[in-house]
């Protein structure tokens, strides 16, 4: 689903990824965990085509698509979906309404009817009863006053509704305590689980991973990826630290 090649990219004159290369098939999920700075949100921010990050060589093919040719709109039509770190404040605007108009966004570039009021609202209340998110909570602004396991779980409902073939998940466990973890990671397990999905889950901590069990662990450093093995790798990772196991890579 995702093929990166000699990803070289940029922010603000910064080099972060240097000869990035990359696999995800479809029904996988790929966990890529990695040192502070090692460029992992920025390979995040890229394939999501944030303003301001630079693409100097390489390429990104997702379904068959030239990603890198794609405003950021056209990507999320196209089924990708980006989960950020720290979850962006929106104040004036509740999650009904983001999440409708998004929804039938998409819908309409995809060239499929939108759905009604009625049929919307139905759809936001089965996805966040997966994420146990009370229905109230999608009624206020986005993300404004929400604790950070709140953020992440109305992130999760996002994803449920915008049912995207790819995710890019950025430390989603980041801000969770142990049983948001849980139901955020069970939820990615049933949104996302799919031989015709993929996910890139970006992550520090095994936690998640207990929840969410990756199909296989890529370690990213100094902007390219030094190592890939199975479930077992981020076990070594947690056990014997990023020095340690990137010694012997």
């Amino acid at each position: 689903m995702l093929k990166i090649e000699n990803l070289h990219a940029e922010i603000d004159g910064k080099k972060i990824l240097n000869g990035l290369t990359l696999e995800v098939a479809a029904g996988e999920i790929h966990a890529i965990m990695g040192p502070n700075g090692a460029g992992k949100s920025t390979l995040s921010y890229v394939l999501g085509g944030r303003p301001g990050y630079e693409v100097t060589a390489g390429s990104v093919e997702f379904m068959g698509q030239n990603l890198l040719e794609l405003e950021p709109h056209e990507r999320a039509a196209a089924g990708l979906f980006l989960g950020f770190q720290y979850p962006v404040e929106i104040p004036g605007v509740s999650n009904v309404q983001f999440l409708r108009e998004a929804l039938n966004a998409q819908r309409k570039a995809r060239g499929e009817e939108p759905l009604s009021g009625g049929e919307f609202l139905k759809l936001a209340k089965a996805k966040a009863g997966l994420l146990k998110l009370d229905m109230d909570m999608l009624k206020r602004h986005v993300n404004v006053g929400f604790s950070g396991g709140e953020k992440k779980r109305a992130e999760m409902v996002q994803m449920g509704i915008l049912d995207p073939a790819f995710a890019v998940l950025d430390e989603t466990d980041s801000g969770l305590d142990i049983d948001a973890l849980r139901i955020v990671g069970e939820g990615i397990n049933t949104i996302m689980r799919d031989p015709a999905k993929g996910v890139l889950l970006i992550t520090h901590y095994q936690r998640l991973l207990d929840v969410v069990r990756p199909d296989k662990v890529s370690i990213l450093s100094q902007g390219r990826i030094v190592q890939t093995g199975g479930p077992d790798l981020a076990l070594r990772l947690e056990e014997e630290g990023y020095d340690a196991v990137m010694a012997d890579a």
